[in-house]
């Protein structure tokens, strides 16, 4: 389906009238989609294996100082977020609209570049922040310098994102996931020089690991840029041209979108976040063991948030064009997809997980066995609540995909913090210790699948137009 077709009068988007039709057309958006998410969180996977490499602690000052970090990232991925159902809706009600799509894309961008300076200023206060939480001094100093050098990528990260959901409202996912697959080699070929000190470059380490990812996001951004430009389809929007030309009624329709959506994405990722300080009030092998389960679980949630991201295109492109049928229909293969993505993989984290274990360790290093022996008991349980993971993503952008932003936040905000995070810290206190804190998260995640599954059930099937 071409998205737009210049010098056509407005025409709304057509979409499939049938089962079959719209899971082909989610699976071709969402497949690339995912897999561009997967290589994209690649990059922080390549770090922890490589960190992994220097020592325990190294790991778990990577593991606290990602939490700081991803705290502002989340509070800039509003923004980015509402990118996706601005554009939709308008393609979606007018294949033609260049000019609104436009609007909505670079206002984005100006939030994100506006909000880095206080987001900056916020990451020089790792240490202290960490060692306010009551983390050890030592790895709260190697967190904050690792926090430090990753600050720079910060605003080519999220920024890049945004040019990616305005690239899937268009259809274009096979490029974008060639530029990140890219983008994540030279990655990885950074952090090899940097970390380990190659070529007559200083080993630094950690600090080398946080450069590599900021200079990779820069890199990646230009490389999106290059290639809207020169496409034929996304040049004809002129998303640079009179680029600091301001538009603040549309500025304020992206925060007013986008704050929610901010929020919603702080409430859920701060609780798997903060699940790092209860694991170090316990002790650093609790902490680099969590931090090695939480990032194979967040690994398999790029394939359901991927194809998820591609249902919210869907949804809105049907929202746009007013057709409740396509919009239900939509949102029962977005959800049936996103569920199918990660059976088989929870199911490799259950019944082999010294396997997935010795990815991240020298399982022959006497030093990595209490790590170890933790992995084992964390990830079968990881393995059970990402199916509860895949079915509230899917939910949440399927809402965003209608706009629906202020109900989903709220109901991130109890399952998270008035069931998830009691249920983890009262746990995680008792007998069960660090498993008891996986309960909680899991607690979260089967109130998060009730509760926004309901708000769509409702929206979708049950509201009258």
């Amino acid at each position: 389906m071409t998205i737009l077709e210049t010098g056509q009068s407005p025409q709304k988007v057509i979409l499939p009238d049938n089962w079959q039709d719209e899971a082909r057309s989610l699976l071709s958006l969402g497949i690339p989609m995912a897999l561009t998410q997967l290589a994209a969180f690649a990059v922080y996977t390549v770090d922890v294996l490589m960190i992994g490499r220097i020592s325990p602690e190294d790991l778990a000052a990577a593991s606290l100082g990602t939490v700081i970090y991803f705290a502002l990232w989340m509070v800039g991925a509003g923004p980015v977020m509402a990118v996706s159902p601005l554009v939709s809706q308008a393609l979606g009600a007018d294949q033609n609209d260049t000019r609104d799509v436009r609007r909505s894309v670079r206002m984005a961008l100006w939030v994100i570049f506006l909000m880095f300076p206080v987001v900056f200023g916020a990451l020089l206060l790792t240490e202290p922040i960490a060692l306010a939480l009551g983390q050890d001094a030592g790895v709260s100093a190697k967190a904050a310098n690792y926090v430090l050098a990753l600050a720079v990528g910060w605003p080519f990260a999220l920024a890049t994102m945004a040019l990616r959901n305005f690239l899937a409202a268009l259809g274009k996912t096979k490029v974008p996931l060639v530029l990140v697959v890219v983008t994540t080699l030279i990655n990885a070929g950074l952090n090899y020089v940097l970390i380990f000190g190659h070529f007559g470059v200083p080993r630094l380490e950690l600090v080398g690991a946080g450069i590599a990812s900021s200079m990779s996001y820069t890199i990646g951004f230009f490389l999106f840029v290059a290639y809207i430009a020169i496409d034929k389809q996304g040049k004809t929007f002129d998303l640079f041209q009179h680029f600091w030309r301001s538009d603040w009624v549309r500025f304020r329709e992206v925060v007013s979108l986008g704050w929610p959506i901010s929020m919603t994405t702080i409430f859920e990722g701060m609780l798997f976040n903060t699940a790092v300080i209860l694991m170090g009030l316990i002790g650093i092998m609790e902490v680099a063991a969590y931090q090695i389960s939480i990032n194979v679980v967040a690994l398999a949630f790029m394939l359901p948030w991927g194809i998820s991201m591609a249902g919210a295109v869907r949804v809105g492109l049907a929202e746009g064009a007013g057709n409740r049928n396509a919009v239900q229909r939509s949102a029962t293969v977005t959800m049936v997809a996103a569920i199918l993505s990660v059976i088989a993989l929870a199911l490799i984290l259950a019944l082999f997980p010294n396997g997935v274990a010795a990815f991240y360790l020298d399982t022959e290093d006497p030093a990595n066995a209490p790590v170890i022996k933790l992995v084992l008991l964390f990830l079968p349980i990881a393995a059970a609540f990402m199916v509860f993971d895949a079915a509230q993503v899917a939910a949440n952008q399927v809402l965003r995909g209608l706009k629906d932003v202020q109900w989903p936040m709220y109901l991130c905000g109890v399952s998270y913090w008035l069931i998830g995070f009691p249920v983890a810290a009262i746990l995680g206190a008792s007998s069960l210790g660090a498993v008891g804190i996986w309960y909680g998260l899991t607690a979260g995640l089967i109130a998060a699948t009730i509760l926004l599954g309901g708000r769509l059930w409702w929206l979708a099937w049950l509201k009258k137009t």
